[in-house]
């Protein structure tokens, strides 16, 4: 069964860090980009940050210089890394397989001091 399970969400206080991860059943890992998206309160889901199979990145702008994103392909997970959270970065963080129709169920990131 095609999956994907997020992990690693939680309360930090502005200027922490968290460890998002995303494991992939081993067919989506391998023949899809991959993508984080956030969904905040009353807001629409936007897109964070991708990587392609080969391994380039994209980044929103709002992250840029603060998120990065990695893959393991020996793990079929898919990382991101949050650095410096500011409070806007609150918000339910979820893993999409740009080229089908999965996603994940979500993991929670709250920024609050």
């Amino acid at each position: 069964q095609e999956q994907l399970v997020e992990s690693g969400g939680g309360l930090v206080q502005p200027g922490g860090s968290l460890l998002l991860s995303c494991a992939a059943s081993r067919v989506i890992f391998r023949f899809n980009t991959l993508g984080w998206y956030r969904q905040a309160p009353g807001k629409q889901r936007e897109l964070v940050a991708s990587i392609t199979t080969y391994g380039a990145a994209d980044y929103a702008d709002a992250v840029k210089g603060r998120f990065t994103i990695s893959r393991d392909s020996a793990k079929n997970t898919v990382y991101l890394q949050t650095r410096i959270l500011k409070p806007e970065d609150t918000a339910v963080y979820y893993c999409h397989a740009l080229d089908s129709t999965l996603w994940g169920r979500g993991t929670q990131v709250t920024v609050s001091s």
